[in-house]
């Protein structure tokens, strides 16, 4: 198992965010349940995922990806709110202080926590339709990524999908994910479905290499499913039928 490659960090200015402009394609940093490839696939091609209560129209573009790599995230996953499409919490990704400017240096604190994501390699029109599809919008309109790409954040909307992260460059390519507004800190966590953990256990095992049980503790360790779902217990949905 390699490390996955690391992010150039993101110079936060006009004059940088001009260079990356305009976008036509990114990296869109799943750290949820569209980790998980056929998972994502019900986005870009429509359609509704094993274990999931609703059906996706899809996006403008419905190819699969151009290329896919795993990533690290500086920050924490957590579970939160109630999900309509899995029941039980959803996954949100609170960058907290690991997410920070560039500092010349091009490292991390010691201790920092990382968050283990899939990029996938898409166009703008994708992207800005699958943040449409997580907020149970119709897609069809660009996200402007002015001032995610200046600032490393930016937030759209009020949705708790509508919160705009850069994460830093990979191949010269932007990467984006969408979050909360709120910190992991400022809302009360909920614990997971089955079906929900399972799609992102897979995830990390296709996208990582980990193994089914490094996949799981990780997971019983996130707020929200830590006291409530046991490594070993997600670590038998990814052998348990669908």
């Amino acid at each position: 198992m390699t490390r996955p490659p690391r992010l150039e960090a993101l110079t936060p200015s006009p004059e940088a965010a001009r260079h990356l402009t305009p976008v036509r394609r990114l990296w869109y940093a799943a750290y949820g349940s569209n980790m998980h490839l056929d998972r994502l696939t019900c986005y870009l091609a429509g359609g509704r995922p094993p274990g999931g209560l609703r059906t996706h129209p899809g996006c403008r573009d419905p190819r699969r990806p151009a290329r896919t790599e795993p990533v690290l995230l500086p920050g924490l996953l957590y579970f939160a709110t109630e999900s309509q499409v899995w029941t039980g919490g959803r996954a949100f990704y609170d960058p907290g202080p690991g997410l920070r400017p560039a500092d010349g240096t091009g490292g991390r604190r010691t201790g920092e926590a990382e968050l283990p994501a899939r990029a996938y390699l898409l166009t703008l029109s994708q992207f800005s339709d699958i943040a449409a599809q997580e907020m149970y919008r119709e897609p069809g309109e660009d996200l402007d990524l002015t001032e995610a790409l200046t600032r490393g954040r930016a937030r759209t909307g009020p949705g708790r999908y509508e919160t705009l992260v850069c994460a830093g460059l990979l191949d010269g390519y932007p990467v984006l994910t969408f979050t909360a507004p709120w910190s992991s800190r400022d809302v009360a966590v909920n614990p997971p479905s089955a079906a929900y953990l399972r799609h992102i256990a897979a995830g990390i095992v296709a996208a990582h290499g980990w193994s089914p049980h490094q996949a799981a503790a990780y997971l019983a360790g996130c707020p929200g499913a830590a006291g409530h779902w046991t490594a070993a217990e997600i670590a038998a949905l990814l052998d348990a039928p669908r």
